[in-house]
């Protein structure tokens, strides 16, 4: 006999997988993006500013925090909220599943999704530019599950300060734009300097971005960036369960 919350669980990711939009924009767009960057020759020069990697090299980590982004800012939130506008939440309350399943449901098919959209991203930049794997993989693996975790952790919070899909969409919007300059899709962070990179560093996605590249460099990363994130990830869940209503 199937639990209720497997049976939640295969029922979340069927819909999930008919949801080609999120599909699109966590698993393929980045590495589309990943293939333009590339596509330009001047990216792909090694550069002595950026330690002797390429444009490119240090838009890897960047294109894989994207996919966090997108899933846990542009994906969860709108279905949470919609699920609770729509009654679902309140409806499974009076079922043998409990209505935390969906949550537990959709923050591991978004985690396991964008898993996949990195794989996808650092094989494809390694075969296809030869960007090189992450030199302390070690490092690589702890920064990116701490980034993973406190980005999944900002969609929490999204969806629990949000009594409806409408007004989800709003502050995600407000979570979006900041996100994605922190994480260096608009600029890399490791061409600012001084105040400005101290200030985005303490930042979850600055922390991620700086932790990400350090391994990919061959550096374990520095506690300070992870010691952020992890910093950052309890906050964001405390808040998340303190403020999150199933109606």
């Amino acid at each position: 006999m199937t639990s209720p919350t497997v049976a939640v669980i295969r029922t979340e990711s069927r819909l999930s997988a008919r949801d080609r939009l999120s599909l699109f924009w966590v698993v393929l767009f980045p590495s589309l993006l990943l293939g333009v960057l590339g596509a330009i020759p001047s990216f792909r020069e090694n550069s002595a500013d950026l330690g002797g990697r390429s444009l490119l090299d240090v838009y890897v980590p960047v294109t894989v925090l994207f996919s966090m982004i997108a899933a846990s800012i542009m994906t969860m939130p709108p279905t949470l909220t919609s699920y609770r506008e729509t009654g679902v939440l309140r409806r499974l309350g009076t079922t043998p599943a409990r209505p935390s399943t969906i949550l537990l449901a959709q923050v591991l098919i978004n985690a396991i999704l964008v898993t996949a959209s990195s794989v996808i991203v650092i094989v494809l930049a390694q075969v296809v530019f030869g960007t090189p794997l992450p030199e302390s993989l070690v490092g690589y693996v702890v920064a990116y599950v701490l980034a993973l975790v406190v980005s999944l952790g900002i969609g929490a919070v999204i969806t629990a300060v949000s009594p409806n899909a409408k007004t989800g969409q709003v502050v995600s919007m407000v979570f979006f734009f900041p996100s994605m300059f922190t994480a260096g899709v608009y600029v890399p962070i490791e061409t600012f300097g001084g105040t400005a990179r101290d200030i985005i560093s303490l930042t979850p996605y600055g922390a991620a971005s700086n932790a990400l590249n350090d391994a990919a460099g061959g550096t374990f990363p520095h506690l300070v960036d992870l010691a952020v994130m992890g910093g950052w990830a309890v906050v964001l869940y405390l808040i998340a369960v303190r403020t999150f209503r199933w109606e």
